[in-house]
C-alpha cells in the first residue's frame, strides 16, 4: 500500500506493508475512540515527477500492466510527468486540504513508484542546495 500524506507544506509518500483495509479500519477505530471526525471516500491524487528521471519509461510500462483506473502516467510538459492514482482520501472532512491518500497496486508497481519518488526527492534537494 502507498500512503501519501498531504500537509500545507507539500506531501510525503510512504510504502506500507499493511493492507489498505487493515490501515483504514485502524484509523477509523482510533478516530471513534478519540472522538475525532473522520471522512473516508474514494478519490484521486496526483503529483509530478521529473520527465528525465531514469526509470520513468519503465513506470509507464508498469502502469499499463496495472488496472488503468488505478494509475496513469501522463506528460504534463517538457519537464514533468503527472502521476495520477485512484484510491481513498482520509481526512477530518471531505473538503479538507490536509489528509492522507491511500492506494493499493501490485507490489512491483508500488515499490517502483516509491523508488522513483525517492530519487526525485534526492534530485530536488541537490538542486536546492
Amino acid at each position: 500500500m502507498l500512503k501519501l500524506t498531504y500537509t500545507e507544506n507539500g506531501f510525503n509518500l510512504e510504502r506500507l506493508a499493511q493492507s489498505l483495509e487493515d490501515w483504514v479500519t485502524t484509523r477509523v477505530i482510533l478516530s471513534l475512540r478519540a472522538g475525532w471526525h473522520i471522512c473516508v471516500e474514494p478519490s484521486t491524487a496526483s503529483f509530478l515527477l521529473p520527465a528525465d528521471l531514469p526509470g520513468i519509461d519503465r513506470l509507464e510500462i508498469e502502469a499499463r500492466r496495472e488496472d488503468s483506473e488505478i494509475i496513469s502516467v501522463s506528460a504534463c510538459d517538457v519537464d514533468y510527468v503527472e502521476i495520477s492514482l485512484r484510491g481513498s482520501w482520509v481526512s477530518a472532512t471531505s473538503e479538507c486540504d490536509e489528509g492522507v491518500f491511500v492506494v493499493t497496486m501490485s507490489d512491483r508497481t508500488e515499490f517502483f513508484l516509491f523508488k522513483l519518488w525517492q530519487q526525485a526527492q534526492i534530485v530536488a534537494s541537490c538542486v536546492s542546495e
